[in-house]
């Protein structure tokens, strides 16, 4: 068996060289040929996380309309909770290998295949393809539109298009110094919420913002709102400048309100900068205890007053857990749920999972039909970098 560095790297040149919807078909056909795979196919988790969507390569002679599998209780839903590989017996004498496809934290879904035999080095080897997969995946899916397809259960409202389009193409995000992940459960007729990250070289920005209204006017606004930010962020400003330029352009366009909480962490200290604007004041975890941060809150953007925004500091500790949300966790039915209770009970899951179970509780609460978006973002601080000793 040839080295798999060279079997990795002729795997991406196979993807590259093939249409961008088929990697799926690529992977599946290197693990037949290496392995005498008989079955490979990929299931997607959907946009609201609450089940899987087969993805089937022409290879593994699987149907490729295969009704949604709900992901609660699955093995498949067990996979992507501990990120750990699943074997078992296939039945007919064979093993049936499900294998996580994640990128940096971000659940993509799962790969499944079939094979005769599979030892220690042949279950590395599908690992391997596996986060070569997911890699490929994110790739492709910016010339295609099938895997966005894919990963929708229902019908998509044109706001709802259109306040999917402004999320970051991933959920999850690991790095050294934290592990975030966030959650977005949408009103039946779109309240305009949204959350954003980026990272560069020193600092993680975050955002969660809610443009007031509903359907495509708040999805509109929210359009302008992220934009602006993003601009401004792009353009080297801080929390304060991000919120005067977000500020401004609502006001310039006449668009409406929307409240909104902005924070720069600095990597290296845990030192964040923020700016709320109206917006429900975040939670933290520190020591096994929730508490809510006491905060300045200003007016929302897009009000016309003569009050400037005031940028505040909050320092993080390693172990800390900030939790930032928008007022439909909080509104109607949702204010059954006990958010701090629910925040200390999940305390040692993986953000992502925290935010499954902290907005699963939400559209529970209120009977699977919000009246408004529900946004939570979770993050974990693991603490700041070094910086390599001087000479």
């Amino acid at each position: 068996m040839r080295g798999g560095d060279v079997e990795l790297g002729e795997l991406l040149a196979a993807a590259e060289a093939a249409p961008p919807g088929e990697s799926v078909d690529v992977v599946a056909d290197d693990l037949k040929k290496r392995f005498g795979a008989e079955q490979v196919s990929f299931l997607f988790v959907d946009l609201v996380g609450q089940r899987l969507v087969r993805f089937t390569a022409p290879t593994s002679g699987i149907a490729d309309s295969d009704e949604p599998i709900d992901l609660h209780g699955s093995v498949y839903d067990r996979v992507l909770r501990s990120q750990r590989q699943h074997v078992e017996p296939d039945g007919q004498g064979g093993r049936r290998v499900i294998t996580p496809v994640t990128n940096r934290g971000d659940c993509i879904g799962v790969l499944e295949v079939t094979l005769q035999s599979a030892d220690d080095t042949v279950l590395q080897q599908v690992r391997d393809a596996a986060h070569a997969l997911a890699y490929i995946i994110v790739t492709d899916r910016r010339f295609t539109d099938l895997y966005h397809l894919g990963r929708r259960t229902t019908e998509t409202s044109l706001a709802a298009e259109i306040q999917h389009q402004l999320l970051p193409s991933a959920s999850c995000c690991e790095a050294a110094q934290f592990t975030l992940a966030a959650g977005l459960v949408p009103a039946d007729d779109i309240g305009g919420d949204t959350y954003d990250y980026a990272l560069d070289r020193d600092t993680l920005h975050l955002s969660v913002t809610d443009a007031m209204g509903h359907d495509t006017n708040s999805a509109l606004l929210a359009t302008l709102l992220v934009g602006a930010l993003r601009r401004a962020r792009r353009g080297g400003c801080d929390a304060l400048l991000q919120a005067n330029h977000a500020h401004q352009a609502l006001l310039n366009h006449s668009r409406g309100l929307a409240t909104g909480q902005l924070l720069c962490v600095q990597l290296e200290t845990g030192l964040c900068e923020l700016v709320n604007a109206g917006h429900p004041r975040p939670l933290r975890l520190r020591d096994g205890t929730v508490e809510e941060v006491e905060l300045a809150v200003n007016l929302p953007f897009g009000v016309a007053a003569p009050t400037p925004y005031r940028l505040q500091e909050l320092q993080l500790r390693p172990g800390d857990r900030l939790i930032l949300l928008t007022d439909g966790m909080q509104e109607r039915g949702a204010a059954a749920v006990d958010l701090a209770a629910l925040a200390h009970d999940t305390r040692s899951l993986h953000p992502r999972e925290a935010v499954r179970s902290l907005t699963a509780a939400v559209l529970d609460a209120c009977h699977g039909n919000l009246r408004d978006d529900a946004t939570i973002l979770i993050l974990d601080w693991h603490g700041g970098r070094r910086r390599p000793a001087e000479h």
